[in-house]
């Protein structure tokens, strides 16, 4: 129990560093706003001269106290760890960053990349920074509407926003690179960067078809009872989990020993469990 809240907080605790990062060291010098409440911060950073992990921080306590009323204490309370070292990680590093790139694009990219990890492994571990995911949640509380909706609006808003005080069109279009990178990246830490593919295979010769899977490529297979709506036939459906680089082979086994069989093959975003390796499939 100790030991998994320790990895969790560790897990956020990295992940929070990271977003940190990307801000200070590519976003904020850059004057890309990439939405949100860091987003805020950055446009007041230099409208007001105010660090930027202060701003945010005075921003999200009165959405976390709201959420908390409108949510309750359980629904908000993972929020405060990662919202409070957030805006201590920013303003910690700002005066010791160098300035890295002054190429807009560049800076919008890896700006977007370590941020997209970094939030990506607070989600991973049941943590969040607060922020407009707070806010969506609460008007959605009140409106029902979606909240993948409600944060692009929210997003949107702030990109025009700095657009309009930077008075740079290109600024908003970089910030609108980062945003897309970053929920990218977020995803794909949420749900893995696996190569494994899975295989469905509808076959009247299931026992074959499982051997050679077995014995040619070193997989396991799990086979159940099927039955055509149209034909009424009985098949057995198998189904079995390859690396990538396997999937040539698998498409010739099944040809060889049933080319009749029908084949469906899907991407598997995480694979678990005995033979596979974390997220990546074997290969």
């Amino acid at each position: 129990m100790y030991y998994r809240w320790f990895k969790s907080y560790l897990g956020v605790t990295f992940g929070v560093f990271l977003t940190a990062l990307g801000l200070d060291a590519f976003l904020v010098p850059a004057k890309i706003a990439a939405g949100g409440v860091s987003g805020i911060a950055t446009i007041l950073y230099y409208m007001v001269n105010l660090p930027v992990g202060a701003v945010m921080l005075a921003l999200n306590i009165p959405l976390f106290i709201w959420s908390s009323l409108r949510l309750g204490w359980r629904s908000t309370v993972n929020s405060l760890y990662g919202m409070i070292t957030l805006s201590l990680f920013i303003d910690l590093l700002a005066p010791h960053m160098p300035l890295i790139t002054e190429d807009l694009l560049l800076a919008s990219l890896y700006g977007g990349v370590l941020m997209g990890i970094g939030l990506g492994l607070v989600f991973r571990f049941n943590g969040t920074t607060g922020g407009t995911v707070l806010a969506a949640a609460i008007v959605r509380s009140y409106v029902g509407i979606n909240v993948g909706q409600l944060l692009f609006l929210i997003d949107a808003i702030v990109v025009v926003w700095a657009g309009v005080v930077f008075q740079s069109v290109e600024l908003a279009m970089y910030a609108l690179i980062t945003i897309f990178l970053t929920s990218w990246i977020i995803d794909r830490v949420l749900e893995g960067f696996s190569s494994a593919k899975a295989f469905i295979i509808i076959t009247s010769k299931a026992e074959a078809v499982g051997d050679a899977i077995n014995k040619e490529l070193d997989r396991g297979a799990t086979a159940w009872k099927g039955k055509g709506m149209y034909t009424g036939m009985e098949r057995e459906v198998i189904l079995t989990i390859v690396g990538v680089t396997q999937v040539t082979k698998l498409k010739a086994i099944v040809q060889e020993q049933d080319p009749g069989a029908f084949v469906i093959l899907a991407h598997v975003s995480e694979v678990l469990g005995e033979g596979f390796q974390g997220l990546e499939g074997k290969k």
